[in-house]
Order: structure tokens, then C-alpha cells, then sequence
């Protein structure tokens, strides 16, 4: 019989931990499509999700870091959905539909402008660090053409657009930007 890694629990205990964060946001996001972000609460999000609260709360000290968490772990999708497109043009195309067609940001737009004020007003908070060096990845390091593509997508979060704008947009965008 051969002896486990000395880390094995620990990854196992972290695999588990990861899956219960994944289950967490999508009920909280799922929680959020139905009711906005204030009429949310952790036993929804818990029933949702289908974990404990106990669990919600060995994750996250409160619901306010639970839903910061969850910014930056939708930041972090949309960045990898963006770094999976086959050129500049598809990704400004993919990240544009994400966000155009996200059910929980049409619901935080009606029921909670003054957390989308701040949602979409770029500062040094650490998600937008990560939101900017994503693009940077995504787009290349050109600061001008990346502060155009973060205002452009940041834009979308309000002012949603339809697929047929989000290709004519991106078509366009892409052609000014990287040709």
C-alpha cells in the first residue's frame, strides 16, 4: 500500500472548497437575476446553490464579500471567454454578448443603479487592476486601445446592445483598433 502526498487532504479539501465557490456564485447570481443584489439573501443563496449557509459562510466572511467575490470571479470568466477567441474581433464579439445578455446585470441596472455607478466607474480598486490587465491580455498592452475596449464593454453593462449591434460594433472596433 503506498503512503498519500502529505498535501493530498489539502487538495482534496481545496477541489471541494473551489466547487462549493463555483455553486455559491452561480446561486448567488441566479439570486440576483430574480431579486437584485439587495433583496438577495443567504438563505436563498444557500437553497440555490444547494449548499449550507455554514458553508456560504466558511467561504465568505459576509454577503457584501460574497458578492465582491463574485465580481471578480465573473471579471475573471469574461477574461478567460476573451482569451479563448480565435482573434481580437471575436473576443470584443463574445465579451460583448456576455455582458449585453447577462440577466443579473439587467437586474442590477433596475433595482440597484447606485451599485452600478460604482460597478462601472473605473478606478484602483483591485477588480478593475484585474479587469485592465485582462483586456491587456486579451487586446494587447496598448493602453489607448484597451481603455477604449474596457469603456466600450463597460458601456454594454447600462446601455445593453443586441447581437447583430455587438458584430457590427466589434467589426468596427476591431478594424480601428488592430488593423
Amino acid at each position: 500500500m503506498s503512503a498519500q502526498p502529505a498535501f493530498a487532504p489539502y487538495a482534496r479539501q481545496n477541489a471541494t472548497s473551489n466547487k462549493s465557490r463555483i455553486a455559491i456564485f452561480a446561486g448567488a447570481k441566479a439570486v440576483v437575476t430574480e431579486v437584485g443584489n439587495y433583496q438577495s439573501n443567504i438563505s436563498d443563496i444557500a437553497l440555490r446553490a444547494q449548499v449550507s449557509k455554514a458553508t456560504i459562510y466558511n467561504q465568505f466572511a459576509d454577503k457584501a464579500e460574497m458578492m465582491e467575490c463574485l465580481v471578480e470571479f465573473e471579471v475573471e470568466r469574461l477574461v478567460a471567454l476573451g482569451l479563448s477567441a480565435s482573434s481580437r474581433q471575436e473576443a470584443l464579439y463574445q465579451l460583448s454578448i456576455a455582458i449585453s445578455q447577462d440577466l443579473a446585470l439587467r437586474k442590477l441596472v433596475e433595482t440597484d443603479p447606485t451599485d452600478i455607478a460604482k460597478l462601472v466607474t473605473v478606478s484602483n480598486h483591485p477588480t478593475w487592476v484585474v479587469a485592465h490587465k485582462g483586456i491587456a491580455k486579451i487586446f494587447g498592452s496598448d493602453s489607448a486601445a484597451c481603455g477604449v475596449v474596457l469603456r466600450w464593454l463597460i458601456g454594454q453593462i447600462a446601455s445593453p446592445i443586441t447581437q447583430e449591434e455587438s458584430l457590427a460594433q466589434s467589426k468596427r472596433l476591431a478594424n480601428t483598433l488592430f488593423q
